[in-house]
């Protein structure tokens, strides 16, 4: 008796592992028990690109991509109508090439407005793509992009419109590290990220009479801008395949622009007299958000409708810009 102890003790194990199987196996069949959430391909998820962010990516060799705005940048008493047109071309594998014209008017409530639309400056980009990010990697896409501002847009000699005044002058580089992300959600939606840094430096620029740095009709001189960073988080949420809810955070910095020259004023006598002028900007930094939702029609084209808010900062005014953009890729 004693030696079928064991046995004994063996087979009762034994049915209580088999027992404690049909519950599980009940359990996996229960239709009370919802499936696993199947997560959604990313041929499935279709986007137009948040409103602020720059794509990593780049276009397949032979493909464009055209991309206008149309914004109204408002602040107290002024607003700013303008456009903004990304025209890219795919030049070669991981690289893309292209140009970023701009226009503009501004009205102004306590002066005169703009005598007309105006050419704004024109932005020259090229961008090579170092990493693709793969469904299952936690390397993100990334992208290395290089972009050469030409002072095309009136500046200076703006007489009694200011307003006129749609450019900055100088040539500006903009050197900026773009990444892209892919996360799945707990419910099988993609949620894509988008993180970009990026700094600008300017070469000087030479001013006569009104310009966009304040100076009045006798001044003739030179003005640097001063350097500035910026750094963008966005965040794309793919409701459905069309639907797409957009956020941008972001953060800017400029430091001191310097304005230094002479100023032919007159004396109470009538007399003509030169006086030195050197004006200071100062530094400033902003804090911004940019809602947006996207609806795509196809993989290929879409459009996207938001509003970017800036809160205003070290010594910056606030200002909210709704926008409307269409994407389009062939």
């Amino acid at each position: 008796m004693t030696r079928c102890r064991p046995a004994w003790l063996f087979l009762l194990l034994c049915l209580l592992c088999n027992g404690a199987l049909v519950p599980r196996a009940i359990a996996q069949t229960d239709p009370s028990v919802p499936p696993p959430v199947a997560n959604q391909s990313m041929s499935d998820a279709w986007w137009t690109g948040p409103m602020l962010a720059n794509s990593a990516e780049t276009l397949p060799p032979g493909h464009f991509l055209f991309e206008p705005y149309l914004y109204d940048i408002r602040s107290p008493g002024n607003d700013s109508f303008g456009s903004r047109t990304y025209i890219l071309y795919g030049l070669a594998d991981r690289l893309s090439i292209g140009l970023i014209p701009v226009f503009g008017y501004n009205r102004v409530n306590n002066g005169h407005s703009s005598a007309s639309i105006g050419f704004g400056d024109l932005t020259l980009q090229a961008q090579y793509r170092l990493t693709e990010f793969q469904p299952g990697s936690r390397i993100p896409t990334t992208a290395i992009m290089l972009q050469e501002t030409l002072p095309t847009g009136r500046y200076d000699q703006l007489g009694s419109r200011p307003s006129d005044g749609l450019g900055g002058g100088a040539y500006t580089t903009t050197l900026a590290l773009n990444s892209q992300m892919y996360f799945w959600m707990p419910n099988g939606r993609i949620l894509r990220e988008r993180f970009d840094i990026s700094g600008s430096f300017s070469r000087t620029a030479n001013v006569e009479g009104v310009s966009v740095y304040g100076t009045d009709s006798g001044f003739r001189g030179t003005a640097r801008p001063g350097r500035s960073f910026s750094a963008d988080l966005a965040f794309e949420y793919s409701v459905t395949q069309r639907w797409v809810l957009a956020l941008d955070l972001t953060y800017s910095y400029n430091s001191n622009t310097r304005v230094n020259g002479v100023d032919l004023l007159s004396s109470p006598n009538g007399l003509p007299y030169v006086q030195n002028v050197a004006l200071s900007s100062g530094a400033s930094e902003a804090y911004g958000v940019a809602p947006a939702i996207e609806y795509n029609w196809t993989p290929r084209i879409g459009v996207l409708l938001g509003t970017r808010i800036i809160f205003g900062g070290h010594n910056t005014v606030g200002t909210v810009t709704p926008a409307i953009a269409l994407n389009y890729v062939y």
